[in-house]
């Protein structure tokens, strides 16, 4: 296999990385506060050829010395983008959007090493029962919402209403009386790009990455919330079809590169009989 085939397969690869990503995004168009992800790549080891038999060939040369090889490129990285999508009101008194750019909900959820915290931009909360007089505010997938005190939000089964205000607070009617029985947990994502995806819509914090200046709290004098508003998702659609086009054509460039190698190595051997 030549230089060139070795190239364009390693590039296919990476390629496909970049075409299934394009693909999740756009399958999550619609999903409540999903956050698109786009790939940066980064060029792979090369060889640099000095080829130059004399120094009056440099003469006038503006052109760097030589000749540089690759070896392909890889997927260096994946970026999260956080910018908020569009709003759409629902009038529902759990669903709840973040006004912010980087502020994020917080949600705990069983692991097998243990309990572990997720952060997501979803805001379409639920009650659900504890026991016969508790309820306990939860995600779409009714795992449990994180407060301010770093425990789950449980409230007595004895209200006539609920809502939850700008600043996060959750404020319960009870006769005539209105009176704050927790507050959301809300964070600041100040590195996003460290964040990796946990699937469902959330994101969490690699295992050798530390929490300090990667995850910071956020006061409630500075949580910006839109109640009764959920946030759509962030992706633009007419831009992730352009990337794909893109890499579509990329991807054909290289296989015609591989299919073209195979034909002159095929030639290279007819003439060697």
């Amino acid at each position: 296999m030549n230089r060139s085939m070795i190239q364009s397969a390693v590039s296919i690869g990476q390629l496909q990385k970049k075409l299934d990503l394009i693909g999740n995004n756009l399958a999550n168009s619609e999903t409540t506060g999903y956050k698109s992800r786009s790939a940066d790549f980064s060029s792979l080891l090369y060889q640099q050829i000095n080829n130059q038999s004399h120094q009056e060939a440099e003469v006038g040369r503006l052109t760097p010395q030589g000749v540089r090889i690759g070896t392909g490129a890889k997927l260096g990285h994946t970026n999260l983008d956080l910018t908020q999508g569009s709003l759409k009101e629902t009038d529902r008194e759990l669903d709840v959007a973040l006004l912010e750019n980087n502020h994020l909900f917080e949600v705990r959820i069983p692991t097998e090493a243990g309990e572990e915290t997720h952060y997501t931009r979803a805001g379409n909360f639920y009650l659900t029962p504890v026991n016969d007089t508790q309820l306990m505010v939860t995600d779409a997938d009714g795992y449990p919402v994180i407060g301010e005190d770093g425990d789950p939000i449980l409230l007595v089964d004895d209200f006539q209403s609920i809502n939850i205000d700008r600043d996060g607070s959750i404020l319960v009617t009870r006769g005539d009386k209105q009176m704050v029985e927790g507050r959301l947990n809300i964070s600041e994502a100040v590195r996003p790009r460290m964040l990796e995806s946990a699937g469902e819509n959330r994101f969490r914090i690699p295992d050798d990455i530390a929490v300090e200046g990667l995850i910071e709290g956020v006061q409630p004098g500075n949580v910006r919330i839109q109640s009764k508003t959920l946030e759509g998702s962030n992706v633009d659609v007419s831009k992730q079809m352009t990337e794909m086009l893109m890499a579509q054509r990329a991807y054909q460039l290289n296989a015609k590169s591989i299919s073209t190698g195979d034909q002159m190595m095929g030639l290279v051997s007819q003439l060697r009989t």
